[in-house]
């Protein structure tokens, strides 16, 4: 892979501005999405490192501001395709370690991780990547959203239900001072669920990348330093 730019040159990018030369026989919203993609600065320097998908960048700023990954690390990766994440984690694990994904979706093989195709939602997925793992987990990291159905409210609450999975999965296989993180939409965990959380874990916080789009309504909650229950 290239060299990765630094979050500050890749923000400078977006002065410029990419035009379509015709839009003629696309739908205006294949065209807006078009534009959009030409003009994120994220997007292209995916494709210029080999990155699966601009997402790579906003675990690398989660990974800036907390300070999580690192060489040696047993990471669960919950909602991996197509497989930006897997790639940051295994990248910096240097060879050591495990890293574990798992996505509804098909996810195309990653050197370093291995890789599961099923509903996390389903009986037997926390099972099976239980199976999987080397002992506890140091990481459970979790991009799981419900697809969006345009209603703000509807989608937090179907997106939080996620959530809540992957924090029971998460408080079965953290080792000690484990950090779980997962996307929310606006308005973070629900209070009650919240509390949980500051319960079992040292610090809470919430964060949104610069990576993630400023029209996005997700951010993502970052727990860190599991006490166990």
């Amino acid at each position: 892979m290239a060299q990765t730019k630094s979050t500050n040159s890749i923000m400078a990018r977006r002065g410029l501005t990419v035009k379509l030369k015709t839009g003629k026989y696309r739908k205006k919203s294949s065209n807006k999405w078009l534009i959009r993609q030409l003009n994120d600065p994220y997007v292209a320097e995916a494709q210029r490192v080999g990155y699966r998908s601009r997402a790579a960048f906003k675990l690398i700023q989660l990974d800036e501001k907390f300070k999580f990954l690192g060489k040696g690390k047993t990471i669960v990766d919950l909602g991996c395709a197509p497989g930006g994440w897997t790639q940051i984690a295994v990248q910096r694990n240097k060879g050591t370690g495990q890293v574990v994904g798992l996505d509804i979706l098909p996810t195309e093989p990653i050197v370093g991780a291995t890789l599961i195709q099923q509903d996390f939602t389903t009986d037997d997925a926390a099972d099976k990547l239980k199976a999987l793992l080397n002992g506890k987990a140091d990481i459970v990291m979790s991009d799981m959203a419900a697809n969006t159905t345009g209603h703000q409210q509807t989608d937090h609450l179907r997106t939080i239900a996620l959530v809540e999975l992957a924090y029971d999965f998460a408080k079965d296989v953290l080792a000690e001072g484990g950090i779980f993180i997962a996307k929310v939409f606006k308005g973070g965990a629900e209070a009650e669920f919240l509390a949980q959380i500051k319960k079992n874990f040292a610090k809470v916080a919430h964060f949104k990348p610069d990576a993630s789009r400023k029209t996005s309504p997700e951010e993502y909650l970052v727990a860190i330093g599991f006490k166990g229950e």
